[in-house]
């Protein structure tokens, strides 16, 4: 039907009142969902990382034990063996792995609530609300 609203479309002269309360229940979901949006690009940074760590271990396995590796200690390289090396890579891979994680679980706390939002506002407004992502 031409005439009816889809999902996420809102009519203007529609008798929808929006109370304060509601208003705020929408700007916690807005905040929260650019927090949401904020993690899933650190975690994205984080994965990268990881990546780079695990190609550092892939390529030191080919080194001779008594080569002498570069590795970076803030903004100086210190000279390492091959064993020490590895351990360092192996911790920071380990620490980057356990923020990972934590960046998921406050991912899936922001989640749950705002799908507890949604429940809210969609119940209230139905199709005159979108709180669903532009994906």
């Amino acid at each position: 039907m031409a005439g009816t609203s889809g999902k996420g479309t809102f009519q203007p002269d529609s008798d929808v009142h929006i109370s304060y309360e509601d208003q705020q229940r929408i700007n916690v979901f807005a905040r929260l969902n650019a927090k949401l949006e904020d993690l899933k690009d650190e975690v994205k940074v984080k994965e990268n990382d990881l990546k780079i760590l695990e190609d550092a271990c892939d390529e030191i396995a080919l080194f001779d034990d008594d080569e002498e590796i570069p590795y970076l200690v803030g903004e100086v390289f210190i000279y390492q063996n091959l064993e020490k090396t590895q351990k360092c890579l192996e911790e920071a891979k380990e620490k980057n792995e356990k923020e990972i994680a934590a960046l998921h679980k406050k991912s899936d706390d922001i989640r749950d609530q705002m799908d507890e939002l949604k429940g809210h506002l969609y119940g209230k407004f139905g199709s005159h609300i979108n709180l669903e992502a532009d994906d």
